[in-house]
């Protein structure tokens, strides 16, 4: 099967079958490594995406979903002013991200505040409910969003929220 579709910006065709997970096209095809193979039930983010500009496992992508569709992986998204923002937000809360759930959390924050400009505490643990990792700290995530999305506020706005 050749499938057509938008990976980090770029125009890709790649062919497989159609039963092949994304994670597998990414690794393989493409060698994006920071996509990690984890838990391949979608429950831990160590695989997360942004498919279509939702947080998602691509580990239960198969690929003929992603047929003319748009992924972000966190080597794409890591190119961008917002990226900078999300990691200087999770510094200075001192969140400790991990090399095994960072590129999810970071998706997460991400996809949160593109939705949602100043996420409530409720909003945002419901927001990374799809993180399970031992690093996370709840009140220094949900510290990190607001100092990321006081960041945005200011520099989309010129004043903090």
């Amino acid at each position: 099967m050749t499938i057509n579709f938008i990976l980090n910006g770029e125009d890709v065709v790649v062919r497989c079958g159609a039963g092949i997970r994304l994670i597998d096209i990414l690794r393989g095809q493409f060698g994006l490594l920071n996509a990690k193979a984890g838990c391949l039930t979608g429950q831990c983010g160590s695989c997360s995406v942004l498919f279509n500009g939702m947080v998602s496992p691509a580990c239960l992508i198969p690929a003929f979903k992603i047929k003319n569709s748009e992924i972000i992986t966190i080597e794409g998204f890591s190119q961008t002013i917002e990226y900078e923002e999300i990691m200087n937000g999770f510094i200075n809360a001192h969140t400790g991200n991990c090399g095994y759930c960072e590129a999810g959390k970071v998706l997460c924050t991400e996809a949160l505040l593109s939705y949602i400009g100043a996420p409530s505490k409720e909003e945002i643990l419901k927001g990374f409910s799809g993180i399970k990792c031992r690093c996370t700290n709840s009140e220094r995530l949900i510290k990190a969003v607001n100092i990321i999305a006081d960041l945005r506020q200011k520099r989309l706005c010129g004043h903090a929220s």
